[in-house]
């Protein structure tokens, strides 16, 4: 078994390394390190970082220089915009 030491340097472990030093190697990948997990020598996985989750609140204000609004924008419509419309 390895010891922490030695799987520090490494970019592939084994199975059985993944499991005992799944702390550490998260550890890594959360640093942006790609870490592969190999069954026998043969690589079956990939630990890599998950790319952040863009929120609604990282979007505000992305439109801003883009769109000028009116001042009389809230203004009443006059009724030829509606001619079919019924008034009441």
């Amino acid at each position: 078994m390895a010891a922490a030491e030695d799987i520090a340097h490494l970019d592939a472990v084994n199975v059985h390394e993944a499991k005992t030093h799944l702390s550490r190697l998260l550890e890594r990948v959360e640093r942006g390190e790609e870490i592969v997990i190999a069954r026998a020598g043969t690589p079956v996985a990939r630990l890599v970082p998950v790319a952040p989750v863009r929120t609604r609140r990282e979007l505000r204000g992305s439109w801003r220089g883009r769109i000028e609004i009116a001042e009389d924008f809230d203004e009443p419509l006059p009724w030829q915009v509606f001619p079919g419309f019924p008034l009441e």
